[in-house]
């Protein structure tokens, strides 16, 4: 049975540190800033472009690792050291010419809530905080950077009834 408002989502919003990421700043001797991705993650937002939807990155923070990991996914929207995630979100959501209600947000802390609120269809990692899980539409049983990405994928498309579909893909 699908979901309507899964149904209508076209373009999935990511945060970056605590969804993409588990959170945690790595910073070597030299002062370079890493982050760790999940692959799972990264073949989920792959096949969420192939069946035509987009993805944005959406982040408070800046840093050329995750530039790197959109350019390697092919990820056309990146926004980093936003201010207001909402903003960002509006820019986003203009520049696609999509409304809020076609919008899934990934969040995990409280600067994601007002994108959260607004979106179609709010997604909470498992470890995300209590405030963003329950604004969740859906909450993942995975924790960020740990595969709730590509949860969260599967979970939109099983209930959208196309999950045959990304099978297809890779048949």
């Amino acid at each position: 049975m699908t979901h309507p408002a899964a149904e209508q989502v076209r373009l999935l919003c990511l945060d970056v540190d605590g969804v993409l990421t588990d959170g945690a700043i790595r910073i070597d001797d030299h002062g370079i800033e890493t982050k760790a991705f999940h692959v799972r993650d990264g073949a989920g937002i792959r096949m969420w472009m192939r069946l035509g939807y987009r993805v944005a990155i959406i982040t408070g923070r800046s840093g050329n690792a995750v530039m790197h990991r959109a350019r390697e996914l092919g990820i056309p929207y990146v926004i980093q050291g936003s201010k207001s995630k909402l903003d960002a979100f509006r820019d986003v959501l203009a520049t696609c010419d999509l409304t809020a209600s076609q919008a899934a947000m990934i969040g995990d802390d409280l600067p994601d809530l007002g994108i959260m609120r607004l979106c179609g269809y709010p997604i909470a990692v498992a470890d995300a905080v209590l405030e963003v899980r329950e604004a969740a539409e859906y909450v993942t049983m995975r924790i960020g950077g740990k595969g709730a990405v590509r949860e969260a994928i599967e979970h939109l498309l099983r209930a959208r009834e196309e999950w045959d579909d990304a099978l297809a893909l890779y048949a």
